[in-house]
């Protein structure tokens, strides 16, 4: 069904709520980790990457919040996100942009594939012939 305005408006709020609140404890828990780094000890694959992660955010913070402090700026948001789709830090990302992301990745990696096997089959041929 169609949602009336008021709800469209909830919905945002609970988003970026949900957002900033997930980006505070990835940040905590980023710090720990800093921490652990900082005094001798070794991280893990999955706690670097993380890690990365979370740093990563916060420096795509600082440009998403020009359009949350400066008033009415937070209209022309749409744009700017068509524009840098990777602007907003990735706890604001809808199941949607995730979705569409990995279908991209798993094309690209399907194309990758095929150029390869196409190339193996190529590399079979001239094989073939050199030796027959």
């Amino acid at each position: 069904g169609k949602k009336s305005l008021h709800q469209k408006v909830v919905d945002e709020l609970k988003h970026y709520y949900n957002g900033f609140h997930l980006l505070w404890i990835d940040t905590k828990v980023a710090a720990r980790m800093v921490w652990r780094l900082l005094h001798g000890q070794v991280l893990t694959r999955r706690e670097r990457r993380r890690l990365l992660r979370t740093c990563a955010d916060l420096f795509r913070l600082v440009p998403f919040l020009v359009f949350v402090i400066v008033p009415f700026m937070e209209f022309l948001l749409p744009v700017f996100l068509k524009l840098f789709p990777e602007m907003l830090p990735s706890t604001f990302e809808t199941e949607s942009k995730k979705e569409e992301k990995q279908k991209k990745k798993l094309s690209a990696k399907l194309e990758l594939a095929k150029f390869l096997q196409e190339t193996v089959a190529e590399m079979a041929k001239r094989n073939k012939a050199d030796t027959g």
